[in-house]
């Protein structure tokens, strides 16, 4: 398996590494010494990174020629578009069956050869909007770490890129080089979720409309009661058809969304900072019960609240 790795002034070390460290630990476990993998620029020589190293014997762009995977471990954070020379590489590179691969904001890239017009695509979930807003072709995911096509795989932000490579390495090698290579590095095979649950996500205000904020305050003192919308209408002394449109207009989300959004960020609080058991978290913040708490959470987080606390719990907190 020959691999191309890309590189450019101001890349980070760690994008760089990730993949060097995953694929060559395959050598080094003596699972697949068939596996290379070259670094490349756009003309041979070297690189500086954005830590100040200076990297030398960077190959040139021949590399591809002979890669059965290009892999664009990350992009410049100006975030330019990409260039016809590197777009035309990389288009025929996947033209004649090499596998293409953006890793972290290297999706940016991928995405502007036209190869995901159509399909999903994940990046940075600090970037997400600003590649929404630069391809409307293609349909984004911030539930999951990476999606791969087969031909084309993006990846979502900085330590996604392990995932990735390791399921590069699960899809060729199968499971247990896998398990053994992520063994080696004391990280896990197949991590849970997607970073939808690292996404910090700002409590929904009603901006300056006074009627709608003091909805806002009295619902978020009560997100542990049953909150339908005819009853915040009512707490707004409107008409539910009023309500709706006007919560809309001042939060930017119809009221049910907006409830919900509020439940789960309570959650994931309680879930950090509390031993409160799920029933309990559930029922604080109006779920009603374990189930649809669980339910709720996975969908909107891809993970379960077990596992969001066992990666998220501050260790110092204390029993309620």
């Amino acid at each position: 398996m020959r691999i191309a790795l890309y590189a450019f002034d101001d890349i980070t070390m760690f994008h760089l590494a990730a993949p060097l460290m995953v694929f060559g630990e395959l050598a080094r476990l003596g699972l697949a010494s068939d596996w290379e993998t070259h670094v490349w620029s756009d003309t041979p020589g070297s690189i500086r990174t954005v830590e100040g190293y200076s990297l030398g014997d960077i190959n040139g762009p021949s590399v591809i020629d002979g890669a059965d995977i290009v892999i664009i471990p990350s992009w410049p954070s100006a975030l330019p578009p990409i260039d016809d020379a590197l777009s035309t590489r990389l288009r025929d590179a996947h033209l004649r069956g090499a596998e293409i691969a953006g890793l972290c904001l290297g999706a940016f890239a991928v995405v502007d050869t036209g190869l995901l017009a159509g399909r999903a695509a994940v990046t940075h979930w600090q970037e997400m909007p600003a590649l929404r807003e630069r391809n409307a072709q293609i349909e984004l995911d911030a539930s999951v770490l990476y999606i791969d096509h087969g031909d084309v795989m993006t990846s979502a932000g900085t330590a996604s890129s392990i995932d990735a490579c390791l399921h590069l390495v699960r899809k060729h090698l199968g499971s247990a080089a896998a398990t053994r290579v992520a063994r080696s590095l004391v990280v896990a095979p197949h991590r849970d979720g997607g970073q939808a649950q690292y996404i910090q996500r700002p409590v929904t205000r009603a901006a300056e409309d006074t009627t709608m904020s003091d909805v806002v305050e009295w619902a978020l003192g009560r997100l542990h009661e049953p909150l339908p919308i005819d009853r915040l209408a009512e707490r707004a002394r409107m008409s539910r058809r009023s309500f709706v449109r006007q919560f809309e207009a001042a939060t930017g989300a119809t009221p049910a969304k907006w409830v919900l959004e509020q439940r789960l960020d309570a959650a994931r609080v309680l879930l950090e900072t509390s031993t409160w058991t799920i029933e309990k978290i559930a029922a604080a913040c109006g779920f009603g019960s374990g189930v649809t708490f669980r339910q709720n959470f996975g969908a909107a987080f891809a993970t379960s609240p077990t596992a969001y606390r066992r990666q998220f719990a501050d260790t110092r907190r204390r029993a309620d």
